[in-house]
């Protein structure tokens, strides 16, 4: 039977239940693809609100005096 192990969330490589990652490499591998999921998340929220924010004008454009 084999020992308790758990994997690289990057690679996938069998590592110890103590670490995180097989590598530094992986590591700053997990954190530039979480600062690009991050990045990307908040960019979808500010259009979001654009939008919504347009939304809000376009309705009220005749109350606001536009």
């Amino acid at each position: 039977m084999t020992k308790p192990h758990k994997h690289c969330p990057v690679c996938g490589i069998s590592i110890p239940l103590e670490e995180r990652f097989c590598s530094p490499k992986c590591e700053e591998t997990y954190a530039e693809r979480a600062r690009k999921v991050a990045k990307s998340r908040r960019i979808f929220y500010i259009i979001l609100a654009v939008i919504i924010v347009l939304y809000i004008v376009y309705v009220f454009r005749g109350q606001l005096g536009f």
